[in-house]
């Protein structure tokens, strides 16, 4: 196929052009900057040259490919106070997509999130798919509307997916929430946890992320919902104690109160407990993880290395 990639350039996204282009697929990737333009030259793909808010680029980069994975969304004000904005942009990105593939019966992966989606309880992909209860909500609910919109799409012609990743996708090179955990145990002197630090997240290493997104582009029905989970609930204290052990940092709890003080923008999540399976996942794609868990990964070292 011909594959349009946004947010082709970034961490998923530079790992995801690869395992297609090694499957036999071209692939075309949206790049705001002439670093990400030389990035995707460098890995073998043609360049777009733009944003998620050309949408008139997006509509014309969509109708000339056999199908699209949507991976950018605007992380950078997401996380610095303005969620409902980047969740704006990415729903107005999604409706162009669509627009743009009814009636083709051309495959469209949407990247969504799992953090928050069922706190407390294990998640599985038939979970979040109840519009009265997300839609016209602010903040991370938004992102699980444009979720339901992205399915919606399989009545109108589309081999839409959603592919649910979790909060920590880890892996060598990684800059997002376990580099922050490491920075953050640095700066503070201990390695830190909420409360009993029981609390889990779900998580994937990038590798076996970008396999899954090509077997979705691929393989999975009209209406699918999937998770790119390894390991279903790593307990955070499990987390601090690794980084604590790399870098000889006593390993405490943070009360809930100071979390925001201690871990700064990640206060919020830090403490969340949010399970996740991918058991449907795998067993309708036949998707099976081979990289190593995120315990055995953080163990590797990479995350402490000076720079």
């Amino acid at each position: 196929m011909r594959v349009f990639v946004t947010g082709a350039s970034g961490w998923i996204g530079s790992a995801v052009v690869p395992e297609l282009i090694d499957a036999g697929h071209e692939v075309v990737g949206l790049a705001r900057s002439d670093a990400s333009a030389a990035a995707l030259t460098r890995a073998g793909a043609q360049v777009c040259r733009g944003t998620i808010d050309d949408l008139d680029t997006l509509r014309s980069a969509a109708a000339a490919s056999d199908g699209v994975i949507h991976l950018a969304f605007k992380h950078d004000i997401a996380f610095t106070g303005d969620f409902q904005g980047a969740a704006d942009a990415d729903r107005r990105a999604v409706e162009t997509f669509g627009e743009t593939l009814a009636g083709s019966d051309r495959p469209f992966v949407l990247a969504s999130g799992l953090l928050g989606l069922t706190p407390g309880r294990v998640a599985t992909e038939r979970d979040g798919r109840d519009p009265g209860s997300d839609a016209g909500h602010e903040g991370p609910r938004a992102r699980q509307a444009t979720a339901l919109r992205t399915l919606d799409l399989a009545s109108q012609g589309v081999r839409s997916s959603v592919l649910r990743l979790p909060p920590t996708v880890y892996g060598e090179g990684d800059h997002g929430f376990m580099a922050a955990l490491v920075g953050i145990a640095r700066d503070r002197g201990v390695s830190g946890y909420v409360g009993d630090g029981s609390n889990r997240w779900p998580g994937v290493h990038r590798l076996d992320a970008a396999h899954l997104f090509r077997l979705a582009l691929e393989q999975a029905p009209a209406g699918s919902v999937l998770h790119a989970v390894t390991d279903e609930g790593v307990p955070i204290r499990a987390v601090a104690e690794v980084i604590g052990r790399h870098l000889g940092l006593p390993v405490v709890s943070i009360p809930r109160e100071e979390a925001g003080e201690h871990f700064s923008w990640l206060g919020g999540m830090i403490g969340t407990d949010a399970p996740a399976s991918s058991a449907l996942t795998r067993e309708l794609l036949g998707w099976q993880p081979v990289q190593p868990g995120l315990i055995d990964d953080l163990d590797k070292g990479h995350y402490f290395r000076a720079g």
